[in-house]
């Protein structure tokens, strides 16, 4: 191949072109560390984290196993027990937490600590509320019928 004057300025500005293309493309966004299967401290519950349905800007939580569900009786399996619309400073609130034992509404408070999710649920100020802990699984238990998909 016989190279002409022009053949090396070409292939150092097409290699620019490809390296300046390249570090304009932005990295994707981190992934959201709330997302995700979270087993309940009792460890009788997995809530499933994820953008909600309805408002993909807000984080949801859904129960996706209750060990006291069985066919034709699916417990708390499908209902939807926190919705935080705002996330500031690496905790979603602004929204509710569902208390299905108690069967009541709080405010809510999502914090990601290192391999623990902490939920916490209260009425006012946070400093009065309580702190539920759980921890990250990789699959949902077999348990909730899936007619219980959506309460």
């Amino acid at each position: 191949m016989k190279i002409t004057p022009w053949y090396p300025a070409a292939l150092l500005l097409a290699l620019c072109m490809s390296m300046s293309a390249a570090a304009q493309t932005p990295a994707p966004p981190p992934a959201e560390p709330a997302q995700g299967l979270w087993l309940a401290a009792q460890k009788d519950g997995v809530v499933e984290f994820k953008p909600c349905a309805d408002e993909p800007s807000s984080m949801c939580g859904t129960v996706v196993w209750d060990k006291d569900a069985v066919p034709g009786k699916p417990g708390d399996c499908g209902l939807r027990i926190v919705k935080l619309r705002r996330k500031e400073d690496g905790v979603w609130r602004d929204g509710w937490v569902y208390d299905p034992r108690e069967k009541k509404n709080y405010k809510g408070a999502l914090r990601i600590k290192g391999s623990v999710l902490a939920l916490r649920a209260y009425i006012g100020t946070e400093l009065l509320g309580q702190t539920e802990e759980f921890t990250r699984v990789d699959a949902i238990p077999a348990g909730c019928p899936a007619a219980a998909a959506a309460k």
